[in-house]
């Protein structure tokens, strides 16, 4: 099954505002296949008349072939190829379920914006900061989709959480960018919380080490993780006056039952 994004995410909640909704509606926004599908399936029932018609007129530009090449994927949620077999769109064969597959990084209809963001991904601090300074909101959410590591490293502080939304959504993003972001104060909660929801991103050692020394991670997201840590890096947590009080006891107490243990 394909995993949801937090830009996905952030749709399905309702807290998209208007001109956000019509950039996706126009299939302008979502980097991937499968987003840009639920996207516009969930904007065939905006409230707003133009932008359900964007949305039907995106689908219905999307090349069939495509459409059914898609959808003979095993990892495509069954409520999606129900919805296309409505339209008269079916899988070119029959999905073999027992087969693991991605969705392809991809959107299946190119609006022809791609050029603007094929930034070198070596671009240096300066001159992405400078790109972004004459950027309005709608190409800075482009920008956290599509454009290089510098601009990501800048954009997920944004504080509109839409923009940072879109960068932990980028096909572009690396593991070591999210090991970074983990360990930023800057951050939101929120932008923590999605990281630590995220099963592949916290399968990462360094990650969850990041959240749990991350004085912004909610409390309770630290103390679950905390579990994880090796013996060395639980002694350090114990001593680490960075952290919240509470997290530091906690250490300290799972540090002496572990000397406990050992006696």
């Amino acid at each position: 099954m394909i995993d949801p994004t937090p830009l996905l995410d952030a749709f399905k909640r309702g807290e998209v505002e208007r001109d956000v909704r019509l950039l996706a509606a126009q299939g302008a926004l979502a980097p991937r296949a499968y987003e840009q599908l639920a996207i516009l399936v969930l904007l065939l029932e905006d409230r707003d008349a133009e932008i359900r018609e964007t949305a039907d007129d995106t689908l219905n530009r999307i090349p069939e072939q495509a459409l059914k090449t898609f959808l003979a994927r095993s990892d495509v949620p069954i409520g999606l190829r129900e919805f296309f077999a409505d339209r008269g769109v079916f899988p070119d064969e029959i999905p073999q379920l027992d087969v693991e597959a991605s969705a392809p990084e991809d959107p299946l209809i190119d609006v022809g914006e791609a050029d603007a963001f094929a930034v070198d991904e070596n671009e240096d601090r300066e001159t992405a900061t400078q790109r972004l300074a004459k950027m309005g909101f709608s190409e800075r959410l482009k920008a956290a989709v599509k454009g290089s590591r510098e601009m990501r490293a800048m954009l997920i502080r944004d504080p509109n959480k839409m923009i940072s939304a879109a960068v932990l959504s980028s096909p572009k993003l690396t593991g070591p960018e999210i090991e970074a972001y983990s360990r930023m104060a800057s951050l939101s909660e929120e932008v923590l919380r999605i990281i630590a929801s995220n099963r592949a991103w916290t399968k990462s050692y360094n990650v969850v080490l990041g959240l749990i020394k991350n004085p912004k991670t909610p409390l309770a997201l630290s103390l679950n993780f905390m579990g994880r840590l090796n013996n060395r890096d639980m002694s350090q947590l114990s001593v680490d006056r960075n952290i919240p009080e509470a997290l530091r006891i906690a250490a300290r107490k799972r540090v002496v039952a572990n000397l406990s243990g050992k006696g």
